[in-house]
């Protein structure tokens, strides 16, 4: 019993009690090889266009209702 009361003291111990600073970054990431001047925050985070494509070609032209399956059992045992 006495250890468990002296973990929850060593535990309650380990947060920090002042408000939390922001840490400035030491380097700025390399700009490009081919940009004048380096890029601002909100361009580095708009996402080109090769990362999310449109689809171009849908597979599915038309739903349609899927025919039973006779080999989609339940699992054994119920």
């Amino acid at each position: 019993m006495k250890r468990v009361i002296l973990l929850a003291v060593v535990l309650a111990g380990c947060g920090k009690l002042g408000p939390l600073q922001p840490v400035s970054p030491e380097r700025a990431p390399p700009r490009p090889l081919n940009a004048l001047v380096p890029p601002t925050p909100e361009q580095q985070l708009v996402v080109p266009p090769q990362a999310a494509p449109d689809r171009v070609d849908d597979p599915i032209k038309k739903s349609r209702e899927r025919a039973d399956d006779r080999f989609d059992l339940p699992p054994p045992g119920l």
